[in-house]
């Protein structure tokens, strides 16, 4: 009687019933833990980013930089709620974005949707993806660190959001998505995460214009120690983004953890090799970012590739993001923090790895890929690498663009060299 007049008294509110339905017996517990797990740590991430970019800037922006991470985690936590995830992984509306059918989670229950995971609740699910949503435009900032409005990011995140993300994220994982039906893989997000905010990133740094003093004056990171934290904190969390993809705790998930390990490691290494040959001395700057660009080149292949595949993809990703970072230089665009050389080249180089290295014998809901026989495997994932990178380099210019001439993109030359701490936020990260 008592829960019959709960159910009652909630109707009356509007509050849908299907929030207070039974669990069904599809359920899997030990699945449903481990994903809202995994969905706890790939939240850590974002916090973990901010520190992480924090400390690459200059002391008079580190909160500012802090925060536009942070911030990240509510404006597009809330935007995935009203409207973000059903446009995201909605009925499908001819392949290109998903219906306003889940406006406001209407009828995402705790019932599980086997089109996306069938043995947790689909609640369950939508939070998960959450956290992959939030991360992606925060991946950007790196690209206009200390010097965008904080006005001007706040509309960005959001129509970035609305416009990359969530289309992108419905071609790729949506049912009925265009780009699954070509058969494009992404496993946890080179393309959906990794390729959109790198590329945008890029765009970024073009449409935004260069620091104040690039190439002249010292832009050294202030808090090294803050950085390698928030390294940590990311790799850490990596875990949680790959091994969580496989949506269920087994064989999968576990070779998922395995590979990404091996990934970032390799990487590492061969990052302060080359380093250590190129400058003369290994750094703890070089050593944290490899490990970056080892885990975001994994990503796309982390659920379809063995240890040894993962080993060459982790080299292959410190050798060419060192590369890439130290072009940036010699082309003469200011990708502050390196979103672009870590996570666009990443996703681009281990969404092309992955066509390669794909072995059904390691999930066989994937496709095995050129070395295994089927050159096809490449040449698709090339096709939507190339989609990607145009659809969300114009995408973004336009907003970049729009949002310029509605409320202007950088702050001025003064609040610039005082610091968006103090001229964006009135506040000062250190008292001495």
């Amino acid at each position: 009687m008592k829960k019959l007049s709960l159910v009652f008294t909630m109707a009356m509110l509007g509050f849908p019933f299907y929030a207070y339905a039974e669990t069904g017996s599809s359920i899997n517990s030990a699945d449903t833990a481990f994903v809202l797990m995994s969905a706890a740590f790939v939240m850590l991430m974002t916090p973990g980013l901010a520190l992480f970019y924090g400390g690459m800037v200059r002391r008079k922006n580190v909160l500012g930089t802090i925060m536009q991470s942070f911030v990240a985690i509510a404006v597009v936590s809330l935007q995935w709620v009203l409207f973000g995830y059903s446009l995201s992984f909605g009925p499908d509306m001819g392949g290109v974005i998903g219906s306003l059918d889940w406006l406001g989670l209407n009828g995402v229950s705790v019932e599980p949707n086997a089109n996306y995971a069938a043995t947790i609740p689909h609640i369950a699910f939508m939070i998960y993806q959450a956290m992959f949503a939030v991360i992606t435009p925060a991946l950007i900032t790196g690209a206009f660190a200390e010097r965008m409005k904080f006005s001007a990011f706040l509309l960005f995140t959001v129509l970035w959001s609305t416009l990359v993300y969530n289309p992108v994220a419905h071609w790729v994982w949506g049912d009925g998505g265009w780009l699954k039906g070509l058969g494009v893989l992404d496993f946890a997000g080179g393309i959906v995460v990794h390729i959109t905010s790198g590329i945008s990133a890029l765009a970024a740094a073009l449409i935004i214009g260069k620091r104040k003093g690039y190439m002249h004056d010292a832009m050294t990171p202030h808090d090294l120690p803050m950085t390698v934290l928030g390294a940590g904190i990311l790799w850490f969390g990596w875990f949680g983004f790959n091994a969580g993809s496989a949506l269920s705790s087994g064989a999968l998930s576990a070779m998922t953890f395995v590979v990404t390990h091996i990934s970032a490691v390799s990487a590492t290494i061969i990052w302060v090799i080359i380093e250590w040959l190129h400058r003369g001395k290994p750094t703890m700057f070089g050593a944290a970012t490899g490990s970056i660009a080892g885990l975001a080149t994994i990503t796309p292949a982390s659920g379809f590739v063995g240890p040894m595949s993962a080993l060459l993809i982790g080299l292959a990703a410190g050798s060419i993001c060192y590369i890439s970072l130290n072009m940036k230089t010699r082309l003469g665009y200011d990708d502050s923090l390196d979103a672009f050389g870590v996570h666009g080249i990443g996703g681009i180089l281990g969404s092309l790895a992955l066509g390669i290295f794909a072995q059904k014998a390691i999930n066989p809901s994937g496709a095995d890929g050129w070395f295994f026989g089927n050159f096809k495997l490449f040449s698709t994932q090339l096709i939507g690498v190339i989609i990607t990178v145009v659809y969300s380099f114009v995408v973004t210019v336009v907003i970049l663009k729009v949002l310029d001439k509605i409320v202007g993109l950088r702050v001025d030359e003064e609040s610039e060299v005082e610091g968006l701490d103090i001229s964006q936020h009135g506040e000062s990260g250190y008292t001495h």
